[in-house]
């Protein structure tokens, strides 16, 4: 499973369909389309769009929250928040292949979300980050840390975490250190597409 994850931003269809384009041109493997808000035929387009590029880049391409668009456009799988639909559900209507991602913010989360059989995990924010309303409490480096030890502690198998919000290209090593598998990342590389490689350069 790629380690890097981009999590596309834009206030309108063009600029978000830009910058998934412009992380694709740079080497992005895996992108999790996002746009909150969004008029929902304007979402479904920007959507086909994205898996239409994302396909051309033999690339992933996830769909935050919406299981239903994520299946109408047969995407690569969804990225469930905690508060939504569940990941049985998911799974009941997603084919049994597709990636089914979750969210987590607290070690009870990430256990819940264990249970669940995600995939893989989205635990933060790292740091306080503005693309995200309603933001929850951030971890820190410590934060990450105190988790992986607490389910090294317990025994269980450390699944796949990925570090969100505010993740920066100087973080990754200090991520890493601490037991986390990858990171997403939405701002930096959106603002510098061009970073990518530096980021892949470090987490191989």
């Amino acid at each position: 499973m790629e380690k890097l994850q981009y999590i596309s931003q834009g206030k309108s269809e063009s600029e978000q369909k830009l910058n998934i384009h412009k992380a694709l041109d740079h080497g992005i493997q895996w992108v999790q389309v996002r746009w909150k808000d969004a008029p929902e035929n304007e979402f479904i387009r920007l959507c086909e769009n994205a898996k239409q590029l994302c396909s051309n880049y033999n690339a992933i391409c996830i769909i935050n929250d919406h299981v239903r668009i994520a299946k109408m456009i047969d995407s690569d799988g969804v990225h469930l928040g905690l508060n939504d639909e569940s990941v049985s559900e998911a799974r009941l209507i997603l084919e049994d292949h597709k990636i089914i991602g979750g969210t987590a913010n607290t070690l009870p989360d990430v256990l819940q979300r264990i249970n669940e059989g995600c995939d893989y995990i989205g635990l933060g924010p790292l740091r306080f980050t503005a693309t995200k309303e309603k933001l929850s409490p951030v971890l820190g480096f410590n934060g990450y840390q105190s988790i992986i030890e607490s389910l090294q502690k317990e025994s269980i198998a450390i699944p796949k975490i990925y570090a969100i919000g505010g993740v920066r290209l100087e973080d990754i090593k200090l991520l890493q250190h601490a037991g986390i598998y990858g990171a997403a990342v939405s701002g930096q590389i959106t603002g510098n597409p061009s970073i990518i490689n530096e980021f892949k350069t470090i987490m191989k």
